[in-house]
């Protein structure tokens, strides 16, 4: 007999044929077979017995002492299993790199800390530094003695070892990263002593003979670059030892004040970032269950391989293209290669010697560490979408079991799971095979019937029915298989499900299976497809969750070809659903929104401390009026009467102009948390629909009192530029700033003359247009409404024009009405643009801007001014704004 090949063993491409004992003859039952592995006299009965129905010529000679796993084997020379596969023999570890990019950012952190917690590091390094004396009386060599022996004796003793094992390709990546460690920890140490502050080089230095000596232990760096490529401790006793002695004389280094606390650490994740780095892109060797240790937890699942064919994946295919050896035929069954897509494992097709043919799925440990991370993230990010990480390859095997089991037992149509077992680095899990069927994604439109569709929504609610969430509803996942005429639907790949699931999990599977079927039927059908089986709620629930980012990326990937069929969906679920809600629920908990409002406010706060000049905003300060302060603030709060006045001139329903100005007052509040703008005309929709206003005419209005005051700001710089428009005005911009907005404005115009540019305009305008256009025909009949509507426009714009003003009388700093208008304009549309709560950093960063630039006042002052004119315009109104939110929401206004 001949032993299979190990993984490495083999030329990659080609197959791996292994010759291996046979068990019991096949024509044992299995339960035959495993009691004679484990009792010899049973062996000898199951061979007789085998033997007898088989005839004398075929009868095996049974050894009970030659086994396999526990089994009894076969001595026929003939018997052979054969092994179809495109083993990896190295493979790059996610881990390495995640490892590596920890470590550099251990660096970074190390040095943060000895700069700016400089005491901290040095108060524990002379804790640390107090055994010194006991220390001294322990050790009978010199420090340096040590120092040197750990320095020859780790490298060599390991680069023997290797050496002896004859594993060169390991020895030059452990010399290579050793090389790399020393040089990286060279290039900072140049960087610290020559680039670095002041306070950086101290953090990392020792006092030697009166001065200060940066202390980055190359050595150190050298010998944990070595030792972290040429193995984890417990596979060789001398890196373990090698280890323990690095240890030692590192911890005897920083005791004696031989070096720095926080350069000792710079110097150890410096070695680690070189290790990790030349492991990862050198790769490993593979520790995945292939050949010999695949049989081997085959067997241990309780079935004797006759054949193992490897299903062709994304990554075969990859080793095929770039291989350039003949390569086998692997498996290309369309349910098995779909099931390699879903799962992202290794799937083979697995022939028994009772003839049975069976799906393999096996599971690596090496790519749980990117699974894991990525739910992670998306647990993070998401609101619900994203199930339980588990943190372990027995975790991953034993939750794709539980679903399994609980998806059948429930009357879902799935594979049925076999066994499972541990091999190698692997888990493996044997289940039957579903038949002849073909993923979703292959079928023919043709075959769309209502019967088919009537057939997934009934295996998706038995499911549901059972607290079972499968969250990945993809066209893979989703196999059909005619039987007699009619459709036969499974659904596999339930490892990312729940038990137990919640609501909104089973939400968004109806959501994915609808969004699914409306790719490949239609919107309206899938719909209706849906509500034939499943109730009204149920349906009516999808709404809010129709968004790509609800979906599973190769469903998301489809729906980027066709973005038209998610408003499509919404449309189709509207006239079905009248009553529907179909506004996007937030199902992200941070974006980059989110990210904006944190980073745009510290930028622009350093912006303000970098820029601003202390002294002459003192000087300004000093020579400031308060009491254009308190007029500012007053011409402020007058803008929420214009506010209101212009609400009430659009309202359909009559609404009390004191009320209306509480809620003005209240998006002041409400603006804390919502982009500028955003705020009032929120509260403005809120106060109309509690009057029994229709959501679309609500809607129609708050965009008519929104266009309402963009058309009278653009007229109120016309007006303004034409009054100031004498020979005694002084310019209030710049020549060279009028040409470049005439370039824009020229690139604009151009622009639209691009079709598509056109199209895309015309799509973002003329739906506002489409809305607002019949309430202006309305309001068009009643000029008392326009006439108030302009009045209350002219004085929210014309109030925070003077308050600006004020702001700038505060200063003693002057500039004609024009420039002041325009400042204020250009610097609030600007500013508004970026989607910070209320404008935050960026309306006062764009004030000042504009400001400096046009006035030509000092960008310290400018600064200042527009600040205080967001104190008192913004800042000051908040508590106000909350006090009348409580109000209303008492008085159920709100």
């Amino acid at each position: 007999m001949c032993a299979a090949p190990r993984p490495d063993s083999g030329r990659n491409g080609r197959a791996i044929e292994a010759r291996l004992p046979r068990l019991a003859p096949m024509s044992a039952t299995p339960s035959a077979r495993r009691a004679a592995a484990k009792d010899p006299a049973v062996a000898e009965s199951v061979a007789g017995a085998a033997g007898s129905v088989a005839g004398a010529d075929d009868a095996p000679a049974v050894l009970a002492d030659e086994t396999v796993d526990g089994l009894v084997a076969d001595e026929r020379p003939a018997s052979r299993i054969e092994i179809v596969d495109i083993p990896s023999a190295r493979v790059h570890h996610p881990s390495d790199l995640l490892g590596m990019i920890l470590s550099a950012l251990a660096v970074v952190l190390v040095m943060a800390m000895a700069t700016y917690a400089h005491n901290t590091t040095t108060g524990v390094a002379e804790d640390v530094q107090g055994f010194a004396t006991l220390l001294s009386q322990i050790l009978f060599v010199p420090v340096q003695v040590l120092e040197g022996f750990v320095t020859l004796v780790v490298p060599l003793a390991v680069i023997t070892e290797l050496a002896f094992r004859r594993l060169g390709r390991q020895l030059l990546e452990g010399l290579l990263a050793a090389l790399v460690a020393v040089l990286l920890n060279e290039i900072v140490r140049y960087g610290v002593e020559h680039l670095a502050t002041d306070a950086l080089a101290v953090g990392l230095s020792i006092r030697e003979a009166g001065e200060w000596v940066v202390t980055l232990p190359g050595y150190v760096a050298m010998l944990v670059g070595l030792l972290t490529v040429v193995g984890p401790r417990s596979r060789r006793r001398t890196v373990k030892w090698s280890w323990n002695l690095l240890w030692v004389a590192t911890g005897v280094l920083l005791i004696t004040a031989g070096v720095s606390l926080p350069g000792l650490l710079v110097s150890f994740f410096l070695g680690r970032v070189a290790g990790l780095g030349v492991r990862y892109l050198s790769g490993v060797q593979s520790e995945r269950a292939y050949g010999e240790s695949l049989v081997s937890g085959v067997r241990r699942a309780g079935f004797e391989p006759a054949r193992i064919v490897r299903v062709a994946d994304p990554t075969t295919d990859a080793e095929a293209a770039d291989s350039k050896v003949p390569v086998p035929d692997l498996g290309t069954d369309p349910a098995a290669r779909a099931l390699t897509r879903s799962t992202r494992d290794r799937v083979y097709a697995l022939t028994t010697d009772s003839g049975d043919d069976l799906d393999l799925v096996v599971i690596d440990g090496d790519r749980q560490v990117v699974g894991m991370l990525t739910r992670l993230w998306r647990t993070l990010r998401m609101r619900g979408i994203e199930g339980r990480s588990v943190v372990s390859l027995r975790q991953a095997a034993e939750r794709a079991a539980l679903l399994a089991y609980a998806a059948r037992a429930a009357g879902v149509r799935t594979p049925k799971l076999l066994s499972l077992a541990e091999a190698e680095d692997s888990m493996l899990l044997v289940q039957e095979q579903p038949g002849r069927a073909v993923p979703l994604g292959s079928l023919e439109p043709e075959r769309f019937t209502d019967d088919l569709l009537a057939e997934i929504w009934a295996q998706l609610r038995l499911a549901h029915e059972a607290g079972i969430a499968h969250r990945a509803l993809t066209s893979d996942v989703i196999l059909v298989e005619d039987v007699v005429g009619r459709p036969v639907v499974w659904i596999t790949s339930w490892e990312l499900g729940d038990v137990a699931s919640s609501e909104l999990a089973r939400r968004m599977d109806v959501t994915q299976l609808v969004a699914l079927l409306a790719l490949r039927v239609g919107a309206a059908r899938a719909v209706g497809s849906a509500a034939d089986v499943l109730p009204d709620q149920d349906i009516g629930a999808i709404g809010p969750l129709l968004q790509t980012i609800s979906l599973p990326r190769l469903t998301r990937d489809e729906m980027r070809a066709h973005k038209e069929v998610l408003t499509e969906l919404r449309s189709a679920l509207v006239a079905r659903l009248p009553e529907a809600d179909v506004e996007p629920q937030q199902l992200i908990r941070f974006g980059a929104r989110s990210v904006l409002t944190v980073v745009v406010p510290i930028v622009a706060l350093l912006f303000v401390i970098t820029t601003i000049n202390i002294d002459e905003i003192s000087h300004a300060l000093s020579k400031s009026d308060w009491r254009w302060t308190a007029l500012a603030f007053a011409l402020g709060m007058l803008t929420l009467v214009g506010a209101a006045l212009a609400f009430v001139a659009f309202s359909p329903v009559k609404l009390q102009l004191w009320r209306t100005i509480l809620v003005q007052t209240a998006a002041a509040f409400v603006a804390l948390a919502a982009p500028a703008g955003l705020g009032p005309a929120a509260l403005n929709l809120r106060m109309l629909t509690k009057r029994g206003v229709s959501a679309t005419l609500s809607a129609a209005t708050v965009a008519l009192v929104q266009v309402s005051q963009l058309i009278v700001t653009l007229g109120l710089v016309v007006v303004l530029t034409l009054a100031s428009g004498n020979n005694e005005s002084p310019l209030p911009i710049s020549p060279a700033v009028l040409i470049v907005v005439g370039i824009v404005a020229a690139l604009v115009a151009a622009s639209l003359l691009i079709p598509r540019v056109r199209q895309w305009v015309l799509a973002k305008t003329l739906p506002t247009l489409r809305q607002t256009w019949p309430r202006l025909i309305e309001v068009v009949g009643q000029p008392w409404r326009l006439i108030l509507a302009l009045a209350g426009n002219l004085l929210m714009t014309l109030g925070f024009i003077f308050a600006f003003y004020a702001s700038m009388e505060a200063f003693g700093q002057h500039a004609t009405l024009i420039q002041v208008a325009l400042v204020y304009l250009l610097g609030n549309t600007t500013g508004a643009l970026v989607p910070t709560p209320g404008g935050v950093g960026t309306i006062e960063f764009a004030l000042a801007a504009y400001l400096a630039s046009v006035t030509g006042i000092n960008a310290g002052v400018a600064t200042s001014i527009a600040i205080v004119f967001r104190v008192v315009t913004y800042w000051l109104r908040i508590p106000i704004g909350w006090v009348a939110m409580q109000y209303l929401q008492k008085r159920g206004e709100l």
